[in-house]
């Protein structure tokens, strides 16, 4: 940790949430992995915070279903299993269909526009070959889709397994043959959008789900044979 990161710590009224999005973001971006520990000291000294402050931060996080921390050997990342994994896909496929057919229907033209960009901005950091930048592209493009589908418990419930979500897409781009076809697929989204093909968008959304699902699936199998050589 430089000097210049522990510059973000430094204003005690939001000292704790800064804790938890630097946590949150090194999770989502793969840098802190499934089963990983976390050592409360070495966190504390490369952070600059009180121990009392990063634990705070550590009980948000086990809310999320980010960490659990265990008697006897405290926090660590937590494993997505097979099981875990299929749930969320399910869950994701079901709503984020939905908030692609309900995008088609009622967005304006300024929010497809929007959309478009994200999905321009996808193909330029998939061709620069920045993983966390991707990421982040592909965040801005679910917020746009969810706040166009005009319906908030969607977005809301959906916001909340973010960090999940996307710790489970960093999973599926690790396959070198998925990134090409993720972008071929959500490209024929923003097509079938923006015909306003409301139930062609929400077909082709659920279709780009189980597709990454598949490979998520069988990237956590190959990870898990590894582990267990």
């Amino acid at each position: 940790m430089n000097d210049t990161a522990k510059v973000l710590f430094e204003k005690p009224a939001t000292l704790r949430t800064r804790v938890e999005d630097f946590l949150r973001s090194a999770i989502m971006e793969g840098r802190l992995k499934g089963g990983d520990r976390l050592r409360e000291v070495e966190l504390c000294d490369e952070l600059g915070v009180s121990r009392p402050t990063l634990r705070e931060a550590l009980r948000t996080l086990e809310a999320e279903r980010l960490i659990t921390i265990e008697p006897h050997r405290g926090p660590s990342v937590v494993r997505i299993t097979p099981k875990v994994a299929r749930d969320l896909y399910a869950l994701r496929a079901l709503l984020e269909s939905y908030a692609a057919y309900e995008f088609t229907k009622h967005a304006t033209e300024e929010e497809l526009e929007a959309l478009g960009a994200t999905v321009r901005n996808l193909h330029a950091q998939a061709s620069g070959g920045d993983k966390q930048a991707l990421l982040a592209v592909k965040k801005e493009f679910y917020e746009v889709l969810l706040t166009g589908a005009r319906n908030e418990l969607i977005k809301e419930t959906l916001t909340s397994l973010l960090s999940r979500i996307s710790l489970l897409r960093a999973t599926s781009f690790g396959a070198p043959e998925r990134l090409p076809a993720s972008l071929v697929e959500i490209d024929y989204l923003f097509e079938r959008v923006r015909a306003r093909d409301a139930e062609g968008a929400q077909q082709a959304a659920r279709d780009h789900i189980i597709n990454a699902e598949r490979t998520a699936l069988a990237m956590l199998q190959e990870l898990s044979s590894d582990t267990g050589r």
